[in-house]
Order: C-alpha cells, then sequence, then structure tokens
C-alpha cells in the first residue's frame, strides 16, 4: 500500500475502533454489554470526533491531541477514548513522516514514531496537558512532577517518561511503542488478522495479562490490578486451548462479574486499539 495514505489510515483507525465494541472483551463496554456508564455508540461517535483531529495534515501531535479530545468532550460529554488519542496521535504523525514511494510497514512506522516522539517539545506538553485536564480522567496526570495541573516545564516525552514505570500509555512514549509494535502486534497477527475480533480480544488479553492494567491501578489499586492480570493470563491460556475463536461464552460470565465491580481494564482496551490500527495498516 503506498505510503501515506490518509484515508486509508482514517479508515483504518476507525475499523480499529469499532472492534474496540464489537469485540467482547471482559469489562469493557461492547455492543453487546454496556458498562460504566457509557454505551458503545458513544465510543463510534467518539471516533468520528477523535479522527477528525488526529488526521490534520501536517499538525504537531500535542494539537492532535488536544484537538481529538475536544471534539470528543463535546460530542459525548464524557471521557471515551483519551487513551486511545494519546497512543495514536505519534502514529498518525509518524505515518506523514514516510516516503510517498514507500509502503506502509511496521519496520518503517516504528522508526518513523520513534523519530516523532524525538521531536516532542515543551509546546506538545503544554497541548496535551489541556486535553487531559479536558477529559478529566480520574488519577491520570496526578504526579509529585510534572503533574497536568501546573505547566510543564519539560517536553511531553520527557513528562511521559516520569510517569512510565506506573501508566502503559506513557510507557509508549518513553519506549518508542515498542509494546504496540512488538508483544501487541505479535498476538494480534497470531490470532490472524483476517479474524480481526479474535486479534482485538488475543491482544486486549495479552496485554491485560502480562502488565497490571493502568486504569484499574489508579481506581482499584495495585493489589486488585495484578490480580485481574492473573486471572487474565489464566484466561488466556484457556481460550487459546480452545483455538482463539472471535466469541468465547466462558469470558461472558468474567466480563458480567467485573462490570459487577466497576473493573475496567480501559488502559489494556486503548492499547489493543492501537495495536489493531497498526495491524490492519500493514496487513
Amino acid at each position: 500500500m503506498p505510503a501515506p495514505d490518509p484515508m486509508h489510515a482514517r479508515e483504518a483507525f476507525m475499523r480499529a475502533c469499532a472492534l474496540d465494541v464489537e469485540t467482547r472483551k471482559p469489562g469493557n463496554v461492547s455492543i453487546a454489554s454496556a458498562g460504566h456508564g457509557m454505551t458503545a455508540a458513544q465510543f463510534i461517535e467518539s471516533a468520528e470526533m477523535a479522527a477528525t483531529g488526529l488526521f490534520v495534515a501536517g499538525a504537531s501531535v500535542g494539537m492532535r491531541i488536544l484537538d481529538a479530545v475536544r471534539r470528543t468532550s463535546n460530542a459525548v460529554g464524557c471521557n471515551t477514548n483519551l487513551g486511545i488519542v494519546l497512543l495514536a496521535a505519534p502514529l498518525c504523525a509518524a505515518l506523514e513522516r514516510l516516503p510517498r514511494d514507500r509502503t506502509v510497514d511496521t519496520v518503517h512506522w516504528h522508526a518513523a514514531t520513534e523519530a516523532a516522539l524525538a521531536s516532542l517539545d515543551l509546546d506538545d506538553a503544554r497541548l496535551a496537558y489541556r486535553a487531559i485536564a479536558l477529559a478529566n480522567p480520574g488519577g491520570l496526570g496526578e504526579a509529585r512532577e510534572q503533574s497536568v495541573h501546573a505547566p510543564p516545564t519539560v517536553d511531553l516525552r520527557a513528562a511521559m517518561t516520569l510517569a512510565a514505570h506506573r501508566d502503559s500509555i506513557a510507557r509508549q512514549y518513553a519506549n518508542g511503542f515498542a509494546d504496540v509494535f512488538g508483544a501487541g502486534l505479535d498476538a494480534a497477527r497470531d490470532a490472524g488478522i483476517a479474524n480481526p475480533r479474535a486479534a482485538m480480544l488475543d491482544a486486549f488479553l495479552m496485554f491485560l495479562s502480562r502488565w497490571p492494567d493502568s486504569h484499574i491501578v489508579r481506581k482499584h489499586g495495585a493489589a486488585t490490578a495484578q490480580s485481574v492480570t492473573r486471572d487474565a493470563a489464566v484466561r488466556r491460556a484457556n481460550w487459546h486451548a480452545t483455538g482463539r475463536p472471535s466469541h468465547a461464552p466462558e469470558l461472558d460470565a468474567w466480563d458480567a462479574e467485573l462490570k459487577a465491580q466497576r473493573i475496567n481494564p480501559g488502559t489494556s482496551a486503548d492499547l489493543a486499539v492501537a495495536t489493531l490500527f497498526v495491524a490492519l495498516m500493514t496487513a
């Protein structure tokens, strides 16, 4: 596929966001199972609004983040996709760094993403901080250093690096999206991108089983997050043993259980969306 193709990239992003709610991922909002005071329709509308801000040619990463979050907030009035936007903005900016005569492949896109992250500046941090404050996610941005409630004094990547030990999205800024282009993409491709719901579910379960979900940590504490991570590893192994179908009824009960406890593995879902965006673009 010639690169970059903004229309195709937008379609791939929208498809990844649609898969986020088409796939019944335990604890997450889906078409089959609403939860946490939100519906799948809100997520679909949010994706449309976010895409308008993310795919502005020549825009900085910070401006993409703020524009996408502002449009989403105006449309649905709640935080449905801040994590997705924070992950997608550098990926979208990186696509514009690829030569026009080169196909989109993971090696060059990954390298371009690293270059986009290396070029982040203080203005990107200011704009991203405004977006995070606007989305007002509980607990996100609270830190001793570079809190979003005070003007940043370092560039966006440096600020994210300070939070990388406690937030998996921030870690992507620090490590050059190594988890998305590495373990996440491996899981999606192993499940088979021809079966995108299975690919989405496996990427989600991989992230949830490998690292404590940052959203759960913020809302319920590290012990609960670790417990969910252990459960995810067992349930993913069991799901693999059945051949990784696109829908696993045995996971439905876990979905209900997590929602009854108001546990939402939102960060793992955000990382899975970013992963499927990459997988669909490079299939």
